[in-house]
């Protein structure tokens, strides 16, 4: 199921599945945001990306659009989701968005899905899954019969996914991780960059990587007390471009408020030390 990434071209990854990926690369959308039409008589389309018109137009010429649904709501996912659905006539599938900046307020779904819910067409069923951590209201899609996982920023191929408190939660993200191990699926379609056909070593991978990071916030801490989570991204991202330092503080924050959890860590005025 390996595929290159092309935008503004229709990618058939299995019968029934293709991928659209939007022209809105970048360095937190990698190629671009891409774009998943799921059937063929009746087309789920998942994350329609942002307003790009060429893009949507794209997706309503094919016809068929009987739904739009969205993994999460930030603005490289969910922003066409609107317009698309006054082209098609199509129902809008997703959870509205959380308070907080980086949100598409203005997406408005027509129905609100709760974790296991399917969605099911003539020719594929699609099983909705809460997956929280990225963003509170994040979902994957598992299509039962091609076994393929549509992750949106969940897992993502080509750069780490950022978790950005309070709506970001990397408690959270590790525990839907873990859970999605249980589902049955043997490849995973991004919303960045190409299908993944080794699911288990990329999840397994993902969160030893996330808690070798935890033990390093934790171990600069306890050897630093006192300082604040920006302080603290010099001795834990050694390998990191200063220029990234602010989006690392978001993901270092995570970890220390994981660790407050976890009653090891703990705060004073913005400070942090051992618990």
């Amino acid at each position: 199921m390996k595929q290159p990434i092309e935008t503004e071209a229709f990618v058939e990854l299995a019968p029934g599945i293709r991928r659209l990926t939007a022209p809105n690369p970048g360095m937190m959308t990698g190629p671009g945001t891409n774009t998943y039409l799921v059937g063929v008589e009746q087309v789920a389309v998942i994350d329609p990306g942002p307003m790009i018109s060429s893009h949507l137009q794209q997706i309503a010429d094919l016809g068929n659009v009987r739904w739009i649904v969205t993994t999460h709501t930030h603005p490289d996912h969910s922003p066409g989701a609107n317009r698309l659905a006054e082209l098609t006539g199509a129902e809008r599938i997703g959870r509205r968005a959380p308070e907080g900046p980086h949100q598409d307020m203005a997406y408005a779904p027509d129905h609100e899905p709760q974790h296991r819910d399917v969605l099911e067409g003539d020719d594929f069923r699609l099983h909705m899954l809460h997956t929280p951590g990225h963003a509170s209201n994040h979902f994957c899609y598992l299509h039962e019969d091609a076994r393929l996982l549509f992750t949106g920023d969940h897992i993502m191929n080509g750069s780490t996914v950022v978790i950005d408190p309070p709506d970001g939660d990397m408690a959270d993200y590790l525990d839907s991780l873990a859970e999605l191990k249980s589902e049955p699926f043997d490849a995973i379609a991004p919303g960045h960059g190409p299908v993944f056909d080794n699911p288990t070593e990329v999840i397994d991978d993902l969160i030893a990587h996330r808690l070798g990071r935890e033990k390093k916030v934790y171990d600069a801490m306890v050897a630093n007390p006192g300082l604040t989570s920006m302080e603290l991204v010099p001795h834990v991202y050694q390998d990191v471009s200063e220029s990234l330092y602010t989006l690392a503080e978001r993901s270092l924050l995570a970890h220390l408020i994981k660790l407050e959890k976890d009653g090891r860590a703990s705060q004073r005025d913005n400070t942090w030390q051992q618990a």
